[in-house]
């Protein structure tokens, strides 16, 4: 939405090359808050394309744009990454009311959404390189700093209970090590010695599958353990919020999660965040259906390590098998509770150990299990 101005602000945003984009009014007060008109974006488009989402001035006025950039005359230029870019749409944003903050916050995860599916390409041939190497017996090493490495920390704990899989194949590097999990580690992201020295004591192999993120796409800690990652051969998939980013270069595999610009400048622990973790978690969900840890969509494959967990065993066997609950318990309990066992066993009528010695040949599907 458009609105309009009184005249004296209207000769004010003309000059300019301002829309008015929103208004706000405090205390008897009505405040408006610009951006730049389409005609005004569309001269600066042809006339800079090479410089686009590359500078923000410094000065007594400036304004930036994901597209375009516009310095005050008085001002020297900072080169800054999208994700650190001001956003221009929000510069009025400690004065909004707390609706209208909610609003503008959520609205503007939508774009992580946008983003990620912008690179779905991308995260398809990060799985399709991966699967391999990790059907050969290799390990997942997620590494990063900040946000995004707990995000990697986050993803990689959740598989061992949702599929099972081994706590010792799924490794977090965070910068500043278990501490920075809860604190900030003052400079430890800008060590990339550290970096390859974390990753190198991992002792990595060429089956490895290393996941780099990094929202800006230039972190020295995580770059150094990408790098170290490339020269011993493993593989290496690079996720950042910035095209063209070292990490998203230097991989073998790029994740390209353009966000832009976040409401609060630089912090992206916003929307740059949420397309990391989505980012994330589609990558290792669609990996472990792949490696049979899904039967239909069925989570048949979780490790039971707490009581909703144990009640969700007991459902998803009675549910694939139709035996009674107390029928699939007793063979849940005789198997320690491996769904994928229980299920077999009871759909094929025998015992946990032929359903097991069965799920082995057919490298763990429970369709190929019960349906071949």
């Amino acid at each position: 939405m458009i609105f309009d101005l009184p005249a004296s602000r209207k000769r004010y945003a003309d000059a300019r090359g301002y829309v008015a984009r929103a208004r706000t009014t405090i205390d008897g007060r009505t405040r408006y808050e610009f951006d730049y008109s389409k005609e005004y974006y569309d001269r600066i488009d042809a006339a800079c394309a090479p410089f686009r989402s590359a500078t923000v001035a410094v000065g007594r006025r400036s304004y930036v744009h994901s597209r375009a950039v516009r310095p005050s005359h008085n001002s020297h230029a900072i080169m800054l990454n999208n994700t650190e870019t001001p956003n221009p749409l929000h510069t009025n944003l400690d004065l909004y009311p707390v609706d209208r903050l909610i609003d503008t916050f959520v609205k503007d995860q939508i774009n992580a959404v946008k983003a990620v599916w912008a690179s779905r390409t991308q995260l398809t041939d990060a799985v399709r390189a991966a699967a391999p190497r990790i059907t050969a017996g290799g390990r997942l090493i997620y590494v990063g700093a900040g946000t995004s490495g707990r995000l990697g920390l986050l993803d990689s704990v959740e598989l061992y209970p949702t599929f099972s899989w081994p706590r010792e194949r799924a490794i977090a590097l965070l910068a500043g090590g278990a501490t920075a999990i809860t604190e900030a580690i003052e400079g430890a992201e800008d060590d990339d010695e550290q970096g390859a020295a974390d990753l190198l004591a991992t002792r990595p192999s060429p089956d490895d599958v290393v996941l780099a993120i990094a929202a800006s796409g230039r972190t020295p800690y995580v770059l150094g353990a990408l790098r170290a990652a490339r020269r011993v051969g493993a593989l290496t998939i690079g996720f950042a919020n910035n095209p063209q980013s070292a990490i998203v270069v230097e991989a073998e595999i790029g994740v390209t999660l353009d966000t832009g610009p976040e409401i609060i400048s630089g912090s992206t622990r916003l929307k740059a965040g949420t397309a990391q973790k989505i980012a994330l978690n589609s990558f290792s969900s669609a990996l472990m259906v792949g490696l049979h840890k899904v039967y239909s969509n069925l989570m048949v494959d979780l490790r039971p390590t707490n009581a909703k967990l144990v009640r969700r065993s007991l459902a998803l066997t009675v549910r694939v098998t139709g035996a009674s609950s107390d029928q699939a318990r007793q063979t849940l309990e005789s198997c320690g509770f491996q769904v994928k066992v229980a299920i077999v066993a009871l759909k094929l009528g025998i015992s946990v150990e032929d359903a097991e010695s069965h799920l082995t040949a057919v490298g763990g599907s429970v369709r190929r299990a019960i349906e071949d």
